[in-house]
């Protein structure tokens, strides 16, 4: 396959572009006063009173359909409104996977009784999910899954662990993919993916605490939880194909680039044309950067809007992006100086813990970088 073909540029329409003053204003009137440093969250931001507020907007299930609670829109307005709210720094993340992957999954592969229960409660932002892919010993290595769920009687039994679970602690579902079939050799035959309710018996979660100090992630435990027949998503053994056009989803959106945003954005705002020209070239490497990744999101974003699934293509920018953005942490620590102010330097600092975390959430280098080569026809 030609990556550059499949990169072809876009541009937004001016249906989508249109909403961004209206975010603008909405950021301005509901956004909380948070810190620099606070904003810079914006991933482990959990306030679900700033998500109904965007749900009543209609903002959250921008792009289901109105039957189901959703506004009926495009990916591209879902663009649209995420840069806006990364740019501000919203605290994001009680609806953040539920509106970008677990609703679209169900969309795609639920049951309309499926659809039907969880859609509507994703869209007013009163059921926030997770997602259940890596494990204990196997990372980013889905095809390498142990838990298991086993037929037994009408429903299923669940059992095994799950880690690096993006607010497990906090969530109320989990779309997890597990075996149901085979062994952990045979790789991605035999797996599926099913909703997990994280309050049943038998489900333990452990928040994992960052050098941050925040507990984004957590381990969960499943010790024999029973699940009903209707839990299945899509079909049996289907679930990696399901899980990578999941992940279509997560890795080709721009919150892949602006996850440092908030400090470039705060640094930049102390240079002048008197600056040190080294720091005005860094400005303009990082911003050349910025610009032709957010270019490569807008290609992929048009991909979506045509109803493709660009799993490669999703994993080179996932890569370069996450990498770009880690960077920015390591380049201004040598331009900052100690006496830049409060603000910067404590936005600075956190992003420094946070940073080794952005090659890891959607899937490390190594994991994505194998399945470039496999999609170049190289390995």
């Amino acid at each position: 396959m030609s990556l550059l073909a499949s990169f072809a540029p876009a541009t937004i329409p001016p249906a989508a572009e249109s909403m961004r003053a209206d975010v603008r204003a909405f950021l301005a009137d509901a956004m909380p006063a948070l810190t620099p440093a606070q904003r810079a969250r914006t991933w482990t931001g959990w306030d679900p009173d700033f998500s109904r507020a965007l749900a009543r907007r209609g903002w959250v299930g921008l792009t289901m359909p109105t039957h189901l609670g959703g506004a009926g829109l495009d990916p591209w307005h879902r663009f649209v409104l995420v840069e806006e709210l990364l740019r501000a720094g919203a605290p994001i993340a009680a609806h953040w996977i539920g509106d970008r992957q677990s609703a679209p999954l169900l969309l795609k592969f639920g049951t309309p009784a499926q659809q039907q229960r969880y859609i509507p409660a994703v869209c007013r932002s009163e059921l926030f999910f997770c997602i259940g892919m890596s494990e204990p010993n196997a990372g980013s290595d889905l095809a390498s899954v142990r838990t298991r769920a086993v037929p037994d009687g009408a429903g299923w039994r669940l059992a095994g662990r799950k880690i690096w679970t993006t607010h497990a602690h906090r969530a109320d579902m989990m779309i997890a993919l597990v075996r149901t079939s085979g062994t952990p050799e045979d790789r991605q035959k035999g797996l599926s993916q099913f909703l997990v309710d994280l309050r049943a018996p038998g489900v333990s979660i452990r928040p994992i605490r960052l050098m941050t100090g925040d507990s984004e992630f957590s381990e969960v435990t499943f010790d024999d939880v029973r699940l009903p027949e209707d839990s299945l998503v899509g079909t049996e053994g289907n679930g990696w194909a399901q899980v990578n056009a999941e992940l279509a989803f997560e890795r080709s959106g721009p919150e892949r680039i602006y996850s440092s945003a908030i400090l470039l954005d705060l640094w930049a705002r102390t240079l002048s044309a008197d600056s040190d020209p080294r720091d005005l070239e860094l400005l303009g490497r990082l911003t050349a950067r910025l610009e032709t990744l957010r270019g490569m999101s807008i290609a992929l974003t048009a991909r979506l809007a045509d109803g493709e699934s660009p799993v490669i293509e999703a994993a080179l920018f996932k890569d370069l992006g996450t990498a770009f953005e880690q960077s920015i942490p390591t380049l201004l620590a040598d331009r900052i100086e100690q006496d830049a102010g409060d603000e910067l330097l404590a936005t600075l600092a956190y992003l420094q813990q946070l940073a080794p975390v952005f090659t890891l959430r959607g899937g490390t280098r190594e994991i994505l970088r194998g399945m470039i080569a496999r999609g170049l026809g190289l390995r």
